[in-house]
């Protein structure tokens, strides 16, 4: 029988039991876990509700629930598990549980799809962008406030990219992966218009990279801005010995996923976002 059970404070040896689970995991599926930003929750000790399947004194399972209206909840490896169903729903009254793979949501419904999309490096596309624009590699120190005003701007009504803090910021340039070689913005007119923020997975079997953000101000929209960052990207990728290259796209976002489309990018997985009310 399982048993889980909720906890605010992981104890030091549940947090490396956990991240010692994460590992694992990732390499038994050859991908993630866990969504980025709650394997940093647990590397930094950061706000959310830990729920741990504990077997003979050990982690055996872990799903981290974060606060919202619906809270969002999310299991290591992903799928779902009707018990720890019925416990967060014995708590919650309703959450958003994000899945993987092609799980069929049996009395749940979907509210949202995510879109991973990988293409195979290089992208023999020209990218051109004007002559009084230019593109230069991210400075922490001078372009931090611009970024976040650019990103937030780009990203106003998005869920997890919207309204981005400085301290959210700095969390992930002081991550280990970060390399300010990888991230661009683009200026015009005096003004940050538009972003590429690229990432390399050095870790994994594969060494992928990742279009990790990409945005364009609303005010510089329809302008082949976001094109032209993009195969930027891209090719900064490449030169870094890499072949191929990911991104996520909501389902919904019928515009962006045209673009990718036409670069090259093909659909790889989908990942659902799945409603669960109490009865």
């Amino acid at each position: 029988m399982t048993t889980w059970c909720a906890t605010t404070i992981l104890s030091a040896d549940q947090r490396l039991e956990v991240l010692d689970l994460f590992n694992r995991t990732e390499n038994e599926l050859g991908r993630e876990a866990i969504d980025e930003g709650r394997r940093r929750t647990v590397v930094h000790r950061g706000p959310g509700e830990h729920w741990l399947d504990v077997h003979d004194g050990r982690v055996r399972r872990y799903a981290l629930l974060n606060s919202g209206d619906p809270a969002t909840l999310e299991l290591c490896g992903g799928g779902t598990d009707d018990e720890l169903l019925a416990a967060v729903l014995a708590r919650h009254g309703r959450v958003d549980w994000w899945t993987r793979d092609n799980f069929e949501a049996v009395g749940g419904t979907v509210v949202r799809t995510l879109q991973l999309l990988r293409i195979d490096l290089p992208v023999r596309l020209e990218h051109r962008v004007g002559e009084s624009d230019g593109i230069r590699a991210f400075d922490p120190e001078r372009d931090a406030d611009r970024w976040l005003a650019q990103n937030n701007a780009a990203f106003a009504d998005h869920p997890e990219q919207g309204a981005w803090t400085e301290q959210q910021l700095r969390e992930r340039i002081n991550e280990p992966w970060f390399d300010p070689s990888g991230f661009f913005i683009l200026e015009r007119d005096r003004r940050l218009a538009a972003s590429c923020w690229t990432k390399v997975h050095e870790l994994h079997p594969d060494r992928f990279g990742e279009i990790y953000v990409i945005s364009v101000h609303p005010d510089f929209r329809g302008l082949g801005l976001g094109r032209a960052m993009v195969l930027h990207g891209l090719e900064a990728i490449r030169r870094k010995g890499v072949s191929s290259a990911t991104l996520f796209v909501d389902e919904s976002n019928l515009a962006a996923r045209a673009l990718y489309e036409s670069l090259g990018f093909s659909l790889e997985r989908e990942d659902r976002l799945v409603r669960f009310s109490a009865p």
